[in-house]
């Protein structure tokens, strides 16, 4: 490749390379996991992303002397959240590059020089605009497939931007379990004293009342538990309902136990579906014109047998009460009535000891780091 040329997205052209670049990136890779495009391109349509309400994005694509696309980026502002951390940091997100220091440099060059012209005096990533978006580059396990909440990327991506000066500023890891025939006796004893000491109570919810505002109570006590977190911004109310929107008619209610108290106020809340990853490859990224029906048999027809852990929140004033034995001793069984034989969470903060500690009693494997990178502007 002799030259490299980035160029700002800022038409319909431009945007379809940046979304379907990934296709030549990943073509043939069996643990490559693919992004809905039209998720991608909703997510700089501010009529479609409430989080655009207080971020900048600006997205851009690298060609080479042909004029093939070989690389993408976005630079993300979250205002909210460099005001709630007294930070001036400008985000990169859904970077893809071939396996070349040019385009690599080149890519977050641009980000970085638009960060500067920002007032930024850092920038850090991978990171999308909010918490629950895609997060941290890969640095192994290479060999295991992605999931539809998590990055997968090559083994390069991370040489790359070591050697263009950025370094590590948190690391995230997913937690393996084998689902036990029978709940563990300390999850048991746990979930029962709780119940008995505290009056907590498991109970699943419905579609109907989730529309009529228990769905904004779990967003709300996830803004809450989630707080002191690494980057997290609290959701405003409106991307609480793209939220909704979006993935409630995905969900199995068997799958979403919450905690409450003996004053009916929710106090947890776990969530967790069927692993689609197969699904999402079979659509290649499109749910038109065949890739629903993918994701529809995955969903209802024919499962996996791994279950995706997305997460667990407690109230802070709840935290420490067996509210997560509580959730263990409800799934377990779910689980196993459902034919799932192996659970995998998302992303976890390698520092979050509260957090890994809860998987003790499964036997828990720790793998797939994701890194947030960090340098100097």
């Amino acid at each position: 490749m002799k030259t490299v040329s980035i160029k700002q997205v800022s038409n319909e052209r431009g945007m379809d390379d940046f979304v379907r670049l990934p296709r030549a990136i990943y073509a043939g890779n069996p643990c490559y996991v693919p992004d809905l495009e039209m998720d991608i391109r909703e997510t700089f349509d501010p009529r479609k992303n409430a989080g655009l309400d207080f971020t900048d994005i600006r997205p851009f694509v690298a060609y080479d002397e042909a004029g093939r696309a070989v690389g993408r980026i976005a630079g993300i502002i979250n205002h909210r959240a460099n005001e709630k951390w007294g930070t001036r940091n400008v985000r990169f997100g859904f970077i893809e590059f071939v396996d070349d220091p040019r385009v690599s440099a080149a890519l977050l060059g641009a980000v970085e020089q638009w960060g500067r012209e920002q007032g930024m005096t850092r920038i850090q990533g991978p990171m999308g605009i909010f918490d629950f978006d895609k997060e941290g580059m890969l640095v192994e396990d290479f060999d295991q497939m992605g999931s539809m909440v998590t990055i997968y990327n090559p083994p390069y991506y991370p040489r790359h931007l070591e050697a263009l000066g950025y370094a590590k500023e948190v690391d995230w890891v997913q937690v393996s379990i084998e689902v036990p025939a029978e709940v563990p006796a300390k999850y048991a004893r746990v979930a029962g004293l709780s119940k008995e000491m505290f009056g907590l109570r498991v109970r699943k919810l419905n579609t109907k009342e989730v529309h009529e505002g228990y769905g904004r109570r779990v967003f709300h006590l996830l803004n809450e538990a989630y707080a002191p977190l690494f980057g997290y911004t609290e959701l405003s109310d409106r991307q609480i309902d793209d939220y909704l929107k979006r993935y409630v008619p995905l969900l199995d209610w068997r799958m979403l136990p919450v905690v409450e108290n003996e004053q009916g106020e929710l106090v947890g809340v776990a969530i967790t579906m069927p692993s689609l990853s197969h699904a999402l490859r079979k659509a290649k990224g499109r749910l038109f014109p065949f890739g629903w029906y993918h994701l529809v048999k995955g969903l209802k027809w024919k499962r996996e047998s791994k279950a995706e852990l997305f997460l667990i929140a407690v109230r802070p004033d709840y935290q420490g009460l067996g509210v997560n034995a509580l959730f263990f001793a409800d799934l377990i069984p779910v689980y196993n009535r459902l034919g799932f034989t192996h659970a995998e969470t998302g992303p976890q903060l390698e520092h979050n000891v509260k957090e890994l500690s809860q998987w003790k009693p499964l036997n828990p494997t720790l793998g797939k780091r994701r890194r947030c990178y960090q340098k100097d502007l």
